[in-house]
């Protein structure tokens, strides 16, 4: 698109620099999905050896501070904070529970496997997600005309393009051309009718709702990182108070593989593969690299697109939708809380060991969301969302010449239309890159 406005390829005044492959290397970082240091304007370059950067003077760590524990609390707050968003979102797409429980136990799996060992080939802290965006695409997107089949059908394609990113520069180009106002307005698409879930559940349920969003506003004010985990635990006795929580026999709260056969439709195709694949780079993929930059280490993005891209693959046919690079529990794992600079590696390893151990809560997370009323999951899911949707409609309209692009992606994302069997998320950003072009196109003539 003819545009010297900034793109995620190429932010103005970031200092970016076009690495061996043509890709831009890393300029300055910028707050990430969670609101610290994250989403680089930039991916950075891949080539040349992998390593770590001069670290400014203090940020190797501070005494007490440990690698091992520090991977483990990122671990723990990476489960618990957006757990209910993947099987929610899951569900939303035609999981049965044991296919949301074998979902939820692959994409653990993968994680566990493609983080610590990244961690451990590159000596870097590489923390490792699946992509709560892409879950919550999943929710808005909700089930394909083929029903679960389609959709893990669609999650082989977004895991086959990742891949494919890690090797194929072009690809990653071809997403960072979208300007960075679009990329933020089709994530805020994606989350806000989400994050209406805490207000439909006060209005429907304010008994059991109010403590949870309650226990939720009052940790974002003085712990905010465990404001989601203490919303999930004030929904735990909220539930367990009322009576309402009968977990079954214990055999059932062993997390199962499920396998699905998957079916290429091209409705979920178009309609949740592509957006899938575009909001994990945008808002996973480039803000865990810039978390990374922002203490000190320059990632080696083509591996690491392409060991999550082909985890992503394995784990599809469970039921998994997509792994990528962690923004949260990057800060946690990179972070001087895990120690001294040149041993945080260790909290990376760490960090993806510590789910191997919760793949095996899969089972008893799915029988917690099958017990617990609809409308307080999606709440948990929307209040884990909102620190996502904070920024997302910030960088959306940061830039006045962007605004009406932007607006056209969110009204039409959010809308929830599915048009010729394709979700509101595709349509919202063609919205917006047609008012984009549009607009660029008659600038020169109006100027």
């Amino acid at each position: 698109m003819p545009d010297d406005r900034p793109s995620i390829g190429i932010a103005a005044d970031s200092g970016a620099t076009p690495g061996a492959d043509g890709l831009p290397r890393a300029g300055p970082a910028s707050p990430g999905a969670d609101g610290r240091p994250g989403a680089g304007p930039a991916l950075p370059d891949a080539g040349g050896p992998p390593g770590a950067r001069p670290v400014p003077p203090g940020r190797d760590g501070h005494p007490g501070s440990r690698p091992i524990p520090a991977g483990v609390v990122g671990a723990l707050v990476g489960f618990v904070g957006s757990s209910t968003v993947v099987l929610t979102g899951l569900h939303a797409v035609g999981a049965s529970d044991r296919q949301a429980a074998s979902g939820l136990l692959a994409l653990c799996v993968a994680i566990a496997v493609t983080g610590a060992g990244l961690s451990l080939r590159t000596r870097l802290p590489m923390a490792v997600a699946w992509s709560t965006p892409g879950a919550a695409l999943l929710i808005s997107a909700g089930r394909p005309d083929g029903g679960f089949a389609a959709a893990v059908g669609a999650f082989l394609v977004c895991g086959a393009l990742l891949a494919v990113s890690g090797l194929w520069g072009t690809l990653v180009r071809l997403v960072s051309s979208i300007p960075i106002p679009l990329a933020g307005a089709l994530t805020a698409s994606i989350v806000l009718p989400v994050c209406f879930g805490p207000a439909r559940a006060i209005a429907d349920v304010p008994e059991q709702a109010l403590p949870v969003v309650l226990a939720w506003g009052v940790l974002m004010l003085v712990a905010r990182r465990l404001a989601v985990p203490g919303a999930l635990l004030a929904l735990v006795i909220v539930v367990a108070v009322s009576g309402d929580l009968h977990l079954g026999p214990a055999s059932e709260l062993w997390p199962r593989p499920e396998l699905t056969a998957p079916t290429f439709d091209a409705g979920a195709l178009i309609g949740i593969a592509l957006p899938l694949y575009v909001v994990t780079m945008v808002s996973q993929n480039v803000a865990g690299v810039g978390v990374l930059a922002s203490f000190g280490y320059r990632a080696p993005v083509r591996p690491a697109l392409l060991s999550t891209g082909l985890g992503s693959v394995l784990a599809a046919p469970f039921g998994g939708h997509a792994i990528s690079l962690a923004a949260l529990s990057a800060a946690l794992v990179s972070g001087p809380d895990a120690g001294p600079h040149e041993r945080r590696w260790v909290a990376g390893v760490a960090n993806g060991a510590s789910y191997v151990v919760l793949a095996l809560l899969a089972g008893l997370a799915v029988a917690f969301v099958a017990a617990t009323p609809p409308v307080l999951v999606q709440a948990v899911a929307g209040l884990a969302l909102v620190a996502a949707l904070e920024p997302a409609l910030a960088t959306a309209f940061t830039d006045p010449e962007h605004r009406p692009a932007a607006v056209a992606t969110i009204v039409v994302g959010a809308s929830g239309v599915t048009i010729l069997g394709i979700g509101g998320a595709f349509w919202g950003l063609v919205a917006g890159l047609i008012v984009h072009v549009a607009r660029t196109r008659r600038a020169p003539r109006t100027a």
